[in-house]
């Protein structure tokens, strides 16, 4: 496989972005909570996921409240979110490290710090790994990390941006450096929204895909002689 050029991410990025409309960044939280809040993200829908954020910040008035409490009050009151007695113990996990090294259940610090050190704090919290610490960085700290998600890693693979059976350490690590860093943030959000709507894990819409001409997935399952949409309107 030979990694794609800047200038064909690049147009990826423009497709897509023509296709789905400007780009929305997320509300920027404070750092732990975007720690808390990316692992109650993990096997959920967005909405599920939300919901369950909002309803531990309205049950508990703060991180030491949450560090606290039960196991099971702490569950309960996430329980929408999905797998809530496996996520409660790991946000607790995470708060008492937290607490452990800071002397208070806060992460504003880290701003201080460089990428690599920051994302270097953030994978020796019990837990999180690079996806995790890619978030954080992304969406609390605006530092141009590139978070590799279950969609976006299954768009980069059959675009042929990354090898098959690729881990999610490794998509991290090769992605990264691969896209431009003033557009990570944005094309991460855009092959997200792809992945659900056009490059779904099963029975893919390839034949409505703005990125058929680019894919190597796309030619290989491509009737012959189908074009993609942009080269039959061309």
């Amino acid at each position: 496989m030979t990694a794609p050029g800047e200038a064909c991410i690049r147009e990826a990025q423009r497709r897509l972005r023509a296709e789905q409309g400007a780009f929305v960044p997320k509300p920027v939280l404070p750092v732990i909570d975007e720690v808390v809040a990316t692992v109650l993200s993990q096997h959920t829908s967005d909405i599920n996921s939300e919901r369950a954020f909002a309803q531990l910040k309205s049950r508990f008035p703060g991180w030491e409240q949450v560090a606290a409490a039960s196991a099971g009050q702490v569950a309960d009151a996430i329980r929408c979110g999905g797998i809530a007695d496996q996520k409660a113990r790991r946000i607790q996990q995470i708060l008492a490290a937290i607490s452990e090294r800071e002397g208070r259940i806060d992460l504003g610090r880290l701003h201080d710090l460089d990428d690599a050190a920051a994302r270097a704090y953030l994978e020796s919290l019990p837990g999180v790994g690079p996806k995790t610490a890619a978030c954080v960085l992304t969406f609390a700290m605006g530092r141009a990390a590139f978070p590799v998600d279950t969609h976006v890693h299954r768009v980069a693979t059959r675009l042929g941006w990354l090898p098959a059976k690729t881990t999610a350490d490794t998509a991290h690590r090769l992605l990264g450096p691969m896209v431009p860093a003033r557009i990570r943030y944005d094309l991460h959000v855009a092959m997200i929204s792809h992945g659900r709507a056009v490059c779904r894990a099963q029975r893919p819409r390839c034949g409505a895909c703005v990125l058929n001409d680019l894919c190597a997935y796309g030619r290989s399952v491509a009737p012959a002689g189908q074009q993609s949409p942009l080269q039959a309107g061309s």
